[in-house]
Order: C-alpha cells, then sequence, then structure tokens
C-alpha cells in the first residue's frame, strides 16, 4: 500500500507507490554502451592543446597529475572583481550574473568513479576541498555547489568524469530550506537532525546501504528519486572543506562503493551526485549542519503531478532499494 513520508530535514513530502510497479527492475534502464570519445578528440585529455587553462590546482602536481581543477571554458557564471549587485527591473529585481564556474577533471578517460583507484579520487576530493578554501576568500562568493554528471540524460555532454564547480553570489533557495530546517531542529532538541537519523536507521538496519567505522550510506526514509543514497561522514561535521583526510577518505570509499553497486545491481543508470554543505563564510553560524553527498541515479522522470505540486512520486521503497544495492 502507498504512503505518503515526511522528509525530517526538509519538511517535503514524498508518495512511496510501490503497487505502480509490479517489479521494481521494470524501472532499471535499458544498459547501453557509453559514447567515449577517442582521447585525442577529448578536450579534457589535452589542457593545453584544448585551452583549458591555467590550472588552478593540480594533484598531486601540475605535471604529473591524476586530477585537476581548472576554469569552465563556458560558465554559466563569470568572474568579476565587483560583486554583483541587486537591481530593480520594474516589478522585478535581478541579480548580475557574477559568480565562478570552474571543473575538477580526473585523469582517467573513460572510467566512472567506481573503478578509478581510490588514492586518486582521494587526491580529488582534497583539491575540490582547495579550491573551495580558495573560493571563500573572494568576498562576492557566498555558496559552492559542487556536482557530478554522469550520462546524457543526467546532463553530461562528455563521457570522461569531471565534477563542475559552480559558486554563486547568493544563497541557492534550496539549499536555505535545508539550513533552516535543520537550525530550527537543533534549536528544538539540542542536536543535529543528521545525526539523529543516522542513529535511528543504524538501530533500524533495513536502509542501510554500506558503511564503515567513519562513514555510511543509506537510502533516505523519504527517498525523492528511485535508488537515491545519501552518504555521511559518521562524525559531526558542518563543512565539506574542513573535514580532514580520515573522514574524507571513508566518505569516497562510500562514494566509489554505492556507484560500484549501482552499476552492478540496477544496470550502470545514468546518474547525478552532488555535495551539501554549509556556505562559504559565517562558518559558525552553520555549526548545527552536517554536510553529505546524494547520489541519485536517473531511473524516474518528474511529470505533471511533480511538477504541479512540488510532491514527488517513488515507486521504490528505500528498503527495497537498499537491500538491492546491497547484494
Amino acid at each position: 500500500m502507498s504512503d505518503l513520508r515526511k522528509d525530517l530535514v526538509s519538511g517535503d513530502w514524498i508518495i512511496m507507490a510501490p503497487e505502480r510497479a509490479k517489479r521494481p527492475s521494470e524501472f532499471f534502464p535499458e544498459k547501453r554502451a557509453r559514447n567515449i570519445l577517442p582521447k585525442e578528440q577529448c578536450p579534457f585529455d589535452d589542457l593545453a592543446k584544448s585551452g583549458n587553462l591555467p590550472m588552478y590546482i593540480g594533484a598531486p602536481d601540475e605535471k604529473s597529475w591524476k586530477a585537476a581543477v581548472v576554469p569552465n571554458k563556458f560558465p554559466a557564471l563569470t568572474h568579476s572583481d565587483v560583486c554583483a549587485t541587486m537591481v530593480q527591473d520594474g516589478l522585478f529585481e535581478h541579480v548580475e550574473g557574477h559568480g565562478q564556474h570552474d571543473l575538477l577533471i580526473f585523469r582517467e578517460h573513460e572510467k566512472g568513479i567506481d573503478a578509478i583507484p581510490r588514492n586518486d579520487v582521494i587526491m580529488a576530493f582534497e583539491a575540490l576541498q582547495k579550491r573551495y578554501l580558495m573560493l571563500a576568500k573572494d568576498k562576492c562568493l557566498v555558496y559552492t555547489s559542487a556536482f557530478f554528471n554522469w550520462g546524457p540524460s543526467a546532463g553530461a555532454s562528455l563521457h570522461h568524469p569531471h565534477i563542475q564547480i559552480l559558486t554563486l553570489p547568493i544563497m541557492p533557495p534550496s539549499i536555505l530550506h535545508s539550513l533552516v530546517h535543520s537550525r530550527n531542529y537543533w534549536q528544538k532538541h539540542k542536536r543535529c537532525v543528521h545525526c539523529d537519523i543516522l542513529a535511528y536507521e543504524e538501530k533500524e538496519k533495513v536502509r542501510i546501504v554500506c558503511e564503515s567505522e567513519r562513514a555510511i550510506a543509506v537510502a533516505p526514509y523519504a527517498s525523492r528519486h528511485p535508488f537515491g543514497v545519501t552518504v555521511y561522514p559518521k562524525a559531526h561535521l558542518p563543512s565539506f572543506e574542513a573535514t580532514g583526510r580520515d573522514d574524507l577518505a571513508a566518505v569516497v570509499d562510500m562514494l566509489q562503493s554505492c556507484l560500484g553497486k549501482m552499476k552492478r545491481n540496477i544496470n550502470d543508470p545514468d546518474l547525478n551526485f552532488f555535495i551539501h554543505t554549509a556556505p562559504l563564510k559565517s562558518k559558525k553560524t552553520y555549526t548545527h549542519y552536517h554536510w553529505h553527498m546524494e547520489v541519485l541515479p536517473k531511473i524516474s522522470i518528474p511529470a505533471g503531478f511533480e511538477l504541479s505540486t512540488g510532491v514527488l512520486i517513488n515507486v521504490v521503497p528505500p528498503e527495497t532499494a537498499a537491500a538491492m544495492l546491497r547484494r
């Protein structure tokens, strides 16, 4: 029987409707070959030749990099030494498109992040941390969103693995929503909402996908999408960029494990993952927050009901999804 579940953090409602699917596997994408450009045609293999320089960060260094942070040649926002200002436009208002749009490019040409050597992925995320710290020094920037698109239906125009880093001059409404609700929970209970969720999930043991001493991956109780997974450091850490190497490595291990499970068990879907973390500035304001990563396979497409109400329908309950991913 279907039920409506409330997200403890956001307050959003999700309809769990397993009766709409005879079998969860009906919703797996059809397995297909990846469209991989030859190396000599890929703009991410020779950064100098393709004009993808300067290199802000090379890991371990610029010459023998396994991961590189570079500017996006086709940015959604452009950097300026002048901060964006609010402009009144008759009845409306807008902000100039000042910001920063970067890429973190893996040296591996065709492997998914699950198959790239562990130490190389850890180095890449450490480079991402360094870029966050650099961006935090810019007085005009407010929030950095780091996200990964894998496959055409997830918005990836190139197969070569890379993470986009888009830094905004405003606070994104969805992020603000999450920060406010988690702060309200902290003020009411004197505890972190995410820590409480993890304690409950470890007690119930039905929605855990995988875990280690320092990190855990769960299918959320009010999962927005079929087979969605959230990866957390177990320690209460508000900021991604301030996370120590041991905890970061543990989260990377969980991420790679989840991506591998999705490849093996649900037909290698296109997917997105992204980091939720505290804003770049005023860190003491966000000590209640607990950073994490969401991994969302592209299994379903929001349609009329979802778009008109904001209430999503998930046909694969997280309990089922976690059990299938654990295989």
